[in-house]
């Protein structure tokens, strides 16, 4: 009698064992928020935490998609293993993703240690895309030992990035009102590291000062990180070494100083109340009539209801369990 066949691996095994197929089926599953995702997802979590986590965020033109293709060379050539989650703009026709950063970073397409995947932000706000946060997770575990995370490029709205990254590159360039956006506040808060790109263009200078003044308005403790400004030109290499160095410098002040650790419960504390106010709301609407949430949200834009008492409304007829259209 024969053996009968072996039952196929877990997905969780494959990943972490960091085959990049598995690494594309997690992605895949985390982005459907489906239930196999979040599973994965409890499966991967304990395996996760060593990963240094860079988020490369800034307005758009910046240069951010040559700038991230130029650092994952720079940190291959010095060994470490690259993810990069790029999130791009949602296509209105398909959903998906468009820009394709992917096709930027062509050059690594054969290099078995950079793993590179596109997310549609869909309508998410912040620069990242929901799911964002788990496709991180599958490349810790995956044993990738840097993930790189580049934002969709809104501008200040991009501020998200802080509670994802270990630390935050904030991407400007000259010449393009930079000046006057590195003096607001928003996502100059966000920044461990700033980068000039296109340093070769004139005005960078300014722009460089625009930042240190800024920065000497801010009070910084003994111990405590000072953004520092690196100037790169993308395009030729210039300054990718000393970024990348920063980058590992900043990373391993904030173990040094336990802000890491400080970091890290504040992403937890985030993380958790996102996924519990979503839930939250899922468990109301399912509490509802049908379309009791959709009239509700009709009657708050013709003003016949204002949000604060809609939402008094549909918990109380959740938790009551009346659930008919008033």
């Amino acid at each position: 009698m024969s053996d009968s066949p072996m039952p196929p691996e877990p997905l969780a095994d494959r990943v972490l064992r960091g085959d990049p197929r598995a690494i594309a089926r997690a992605i895949s599953l985390v982005e459907s928020e489906s239930h196999a995702g979040t599973s994965l997802i409890r499966a991967l979590f304990s395996r996760t935490g060593r990963a240094i986590v860079v988020g490369i965020t800034g307005p758009p033109g910046a240069g951010k998609s040559t700038l991230v293709d130029r650092l994952i060379a720079e940190i291959r050539r010095q060994g470490p293993t690259v993810g990069v989650v790029a999130v791009d703009p949602t296509s209105p026709f398909t959903g998906g993703a468009v820009l394709g950063d992917r096709l930027r970073m062509q050059a690594h397409a054969e290099d078995a240690g950079v793993f590179i995947r596109s997310m549609a932000t869909r309508g998410h706000l912040g620069g990242l895309s929901r799911a964002t946060a788990d496709a991180t997770v599958v490349l810790d575990a995956a044993g990738r030992d840097v993930v790189i995370v580049e934002t969709v490029g809104v501008g200040q709205d991009e501020v998200e990035i802080v509670r994802l990254a270990d630390v935050s590159v904030v991407t400007l360039v000259p010449g393009t009102g930079d000046e006057v956006q590195a003096l607001k506040a928003g996502i100059m808060e966000i920044a461990d590291v700033f980068v000039v790109n296109k340093a070769d263009r004139e005005g960078a200078d300014r722009l460089v000062a625009a930042i240190e003044a800024n920065l000497s308005l801010q009070t910084f403790g003994p111990h405590e990180w000072r953004p520092p400004i690196v100037q790169t030109v993308a395009t030729t290499g210039q300054g990718i070494d000393a970024l990348w160095a920063t980058i590992s410098g900043c990373r391993a002040h904030a173990g040094a100083t336990g802000a890491g650790r400080e970091r890290a419960r504040v992403r937890g504390e985030q993380r958790l109340r996102e996924l519990v106010a979503r839930r939250c709301v899922d468990w109301v609407r399912g509490r509802l009539a049908p379309g009791e949430w959709d009239e509700t949200i009709a009657r708050i834009a013709d003003r016949q209801f204002d949000p604060y008492s809609a939402a008094e409304s549909v918990l109380d007829k959740a938790l009551s369990g009346r659930s008919t259209i008033a």
